[in-house]
């Protein structure tokens, strides 16, 4: 019968996203078969591919747009998605955040605005608050250290400068990156972040240290003083 239900647990094993990853290896499975393994189950007539299809359908296949989902907006918004299976998927995420901060910290050469957030996004392009961030750079503009100093809003947190260059400092650093992310989206700076950015220039000017840009990261866009004559 067209549309009838068909367990995962019925198709072939070729289709199994668990054992055709253990056949072929986890790059050969679709993000929708990646996520259905997660789920490991689906509900009222949805097998987890179908949930898992229908997640990312609901997200514009944007796994950045699913990864700002909460506990709660999985289990209100999917019928038979409990605790445990909204935990799996905000786990896994939060795991691909951690691998970027851990790739981050290599010590790649940053040269260009677009480096910056292709660095910065993964590691708050998606989070639902604002952090301020502090990126040291070596005199080949290879990174020294990256580090978040503050959480909570530019507008909500005031920011130490006196912490921001003890750490510029302690990393013996010849120039430095300022970032902060927007989670709503818009990439545009605020008065505060005009403020902000140019007394930090200012306080590096006295200690020889070069601001190179402050970078608003966004989900799917970036803002570059740099870029836009703002330094």
């Amino acid at each position: 019968m067209a549309g009838e239900y068909i367990p995962i647990s019925s198709w072939a094993e070729d289709d199994k996203p668990r054992e055709k990853m253990l056949a072929n290896g986890v790059a050969t499975l679709s993000t929708n078969e990646l996520l259905a393994i997660l789920l490991r189950s689906g509900s009222g007539g949805e097998s987890a591919l179908d949930l898992a299809r229908r997640m990312l359908a609901d997200c514009n296949n944007d796994l950045n747009t699913l990864a700002r989902l909460s506990v709660t907006d999985f289990m209100n918004r999917y019928r038979g998605v409990g605790m445990a299976k909204a935990a799996s998927i905000i786990a896994a995420v939060e795991i691909g955040r951690r691998r970027a901060l851990a790739a981050a910290r290599e010590e790649p050469v940053l040269t260009t605005s677009r480096d910056l957030y292709d660095y910065l996004q993964p590691l708050i392009g998606d989070l639902d608050h604002e952090e301020f961030w502090v990126v040291t750079l070596s005199s080949a503009c290879r990174i020294k250290s990256c580090e978040r100093l503050f959480s909570g809003g530019m507008e909500n947190t005031i920011i130490d400068i006196r912490m921001v260059f003890r750490k510029v400092l302690e990393a013996k650093a010849c120039s430095i990156v300022i970032a902060h992310n927007h989670p709503s989206g818009n990439n545009r700076p605020s008065p505060q972040d005009i403020a902000l950015t140019k007394k930090i220039q200012e306080a590096g000017r006295l200690l020889d240290i070069i601001l190179l840009d402050h970078i608003i990261v966004c989900p799917d866009r970036y803002y570059s003083f740099a870029d836009n004559g703002m330094l």
